[in-house]
């Protein structure tokens, strides 16, 4: 079938089995070939094909909803609703979002890119349903490694107890991004291997009836037989306790096992949980085969081979943070590394190869992760949470509650700080700095290249004076000379970069070099532009801004985040509170909106961060100044 024909899913209900399995062929065709140009999350979408075909033929989207949790898996839906003409430009700029996108498309009724939000949305949008007097499916599709969430437990403790009609679709590939962890993950395990829980309940229930019922006494022991065979049948009888029917385990590439399930559960009132087992890179060697969360989401690709098109450069921050934090660990016993769910992707994963009792995944828990680690500070262990900056969003109360009331030494190791690209609004990690810097005891430090990360680092575990949050970009350093020895870089205490004495330029990590090049255009120009790297985000260099403030020259504050509650703000607000009201300050940063998805050199050039705008804003700051053409 050509797919760029497909405009709406209705056409499904037409099709016979063996055309749905001649167009889970073709849809896979596509994924693989696309997605080797564009990169993108290629397991899990390969793993929902057949799944999605069914629902989409026994279900009517976008009047009955489905909510894909965090998104990874909604490429088939996108296809299947008439969006395979834009996939040349998935993830690029101004195209096609990588996640359920509202705006997009009808059928996209919930927008996600975090984990463990379906069951809540779907609880709201069931109850709207059931308060407006409608009729209508509400169908959340959650991975197993979403459901050990928080979040999740407590919308399927909510669902259960409302007895409300939802019908869960637990797509269970035994892996998220890494490998799933967790009780939860081993009941799952052993559900799998338990066989058809609904055939043998339904035997059960059928000899039961056979009993003749002589008085209640009989009844009530057969009752309680019927118990506790259910519990011989089934290991881990947990969604059925929490008032769900449970129906599996499904084969998720079965189209006949799939409509049988699912049709009952459309039939059947209250919440329904479908357990359904697919396998991750379904159809794709490479994918199928992958043990380390590699094809879960990628860059481009070379389809023969399987080989990741990797261009040679210089170490990764996440890479350079793992062999720092090795490096301390190894004359550090009190170092400890805390993940959730994220090994690979923060490097942690090499540090676990040398120091695995010292290395704890915790699953998709960014909550308990925090507090996890403010519990191990109160013991007198250095432990270090690894974590993405939009990731970090999730356990707010506890580095409010947890860490910084109690003043505990945790360090935050915040990667994907700043603009991440091409996983859009949902994944761009600029809004840490408002979100800690307002916290008490709270520190933040950024460094300026790979070099001074390793020293921040260091002097993060060191540290013996509350929380702290180390915060470094995406991507590769500049591959400059690292130092073989590890050193303290004080706190409040900043780095001009450039002397200047017509303007001040205030600004830290991935601006710096946007910054050392409009000062260069300045000078072009016969302005003489100071540059400071800024890297003590919290406490502020006070010595150096009294300065500033006695020389009475415009300060210009540049910040890959959001200009709220940022960087810029906390300069304006020390001036304030000094009573140095005449200091003339510019702020630039992230704009007050969500910003999609592109390269990062795109969004920069769309919000203004470039050392062209940073010029143009520095010459508007000093209009007296007498500048050559």
């Amino acid at each position: 079938m050509d797919l760029l024909n497909v405009k709406d899913p209705a056409f499904l209900k037409e099709c016979s089995d063996e055309e749905l399995e001649s167009l889970a062929q073709d849809i896979r065709d596509f994924l693989i070939s696309h997605l080797s140009v564009t990169g993108g999350h290629l397991g899990p979408n390969l793993g929902v094909v057949e799944l999605t075909l069914v629902l989409h033929q026994l279900f009517d989207s976008p009047k009955d909803k489905f909510l894909f949790d965090v998104g990874h898996q909604a490429y088939v839906h996108k296809i299947l609703t008439g969006r395979a003409g834009q996939f040349e430009q998935l993830r690029q700029y101004e195209g096609l979002c990588g996640f359920p996108k509202r705006s997009e498309s009808e059928h996209d009724v919930w927008e996600t890119g975090h984990s463990s939000t379906s069951l809540s949305g779907a609880m709201g949008m069931a109850l709207a349903r059931d308060l407006k007097g409608e009729n209508s499916h509400v169908v959340p599709i959650i991975g197993d490694g979403a459901l050990t969430g928080g979040m999740a437990l407590e919308a399927l403790n909510h669902i259960g107890h409302e007895q409300t009609d939802v019908t869960v679709v637990l797509n269970d590939n035994e892996m998220s991004i890494a490998p799933n962890v967790g009780a939860l993950h081993s009941m799952l395990g052993r559900m799998r291997t338990a066989g058809k829980y609904q055939r043998a309940k339904e035997d059960l229930e059928m000899l039961i009836r056979k009993i003749p019922a002589f008085g209640g006494r009989l009844a009530a022991t057969a009752e309680r037989v019927k118990d506790s065979l259910k519990y011989l049948l089934v290991s881990g009888m947990f969604f059925e306790e929490m008032g769900f029917t449970y129906l599996g385990p499904v084969d998720g590439h079965d189209l006949e096992d799939l409509k049988k399930n699912f049709l009952y559960a459309k039939k059947t009132k209250g919440p329904v949980l479908v357990h359904v087992i697919t396998k991750k890179g379904k159809g794709y060697g490479p994918a199928e085969n992958d043990a380390k969360g590699t094809w879960h989401g990628l860059g481009p690709y070379k389809i023969e081979s399987g080989e990741v098109v990797k261009k040679p450069g210089p170490p990764s921050y996440s890479g350079v943070f793992a062999s720092t934090l090795k490096k301390i660990a190894a004359n550090d016993n009190r170092v400890v590394a805390i993940t959730a769910a994220m090994p690979g992707g923060t490097g942690l994963d090499k540090f676990a190869q040398d120091f695995p009792e010292r290395t704890f995944d915790v699953g998709i828990a960014e909550q308990h992760a925090t507090t996890m680690s403010a519990g191990l500070a109160t013991q007198g262990m250095k432990p270090v949470f690894a974590v993405y900056s939009t990731f970090l969003q999730r356990g707010y109360d506890q580095l409010v509650h947890d860490v910084c009331r109690q003043n505990l030494n945790v360090v935050f190791a915040i990667d994907r700080a700043g603009l991440v690209g091409a996983d859009g609004e949902t994944h761009q990690g600029v809004f840490d700095i408002s979100y800690l810097r307002h916290l008490p005891n709270m520190k933040i430090i950024q460094p300026k290249d790979e070099n001074e990360l390793q020293h921040m680092l260091y002097t993060a575990v060191q540290n013996d004076d509350g929380p702290m949050a180390v915060r470094y970009p995406r991507g590769t350093g500049y591959g400059i000379e690292m130092d073989q020895e590890l050193k303290e870089i004080p706190l409040g205490k900043w780095e001009v970069l450039k002397e200047g004495t017509d303007l001040t330029i205030l600004t830290f990590g991935t601006m710096i070099p946007v910054a050392e090049a409009a000062a260069e255009q300045l000078q072009k120009k016969g302005v003489s532009a100071r540059v400071v790297n800024a890297r003590s985000i919290k406490p502020l260099d006070a010595d150096m801004l009294l300065k500033l403030a006695d020389e009475q020259t415009p300060i210009l504050t540049i910040e890959e985040s959001a200009l709220l509650g940022g960087f810029g703000s906390a300069v304006l607000e020390f001036f304030h509170d000094q009573d140095r009201h005449r200091v003339h300050v510019e702020r630039m940063g992230i704009p007050d909106r969500y910003i999609e998805h592109g390269s990062v050199p795109q969004l920069l050039e769309e919000i203004g961060l470039t050392s062209d705008e940073v010029a143009k804003r520095a010459l508007k700051a000093i209009p007296m100044k007498r500048q050559r053409a």
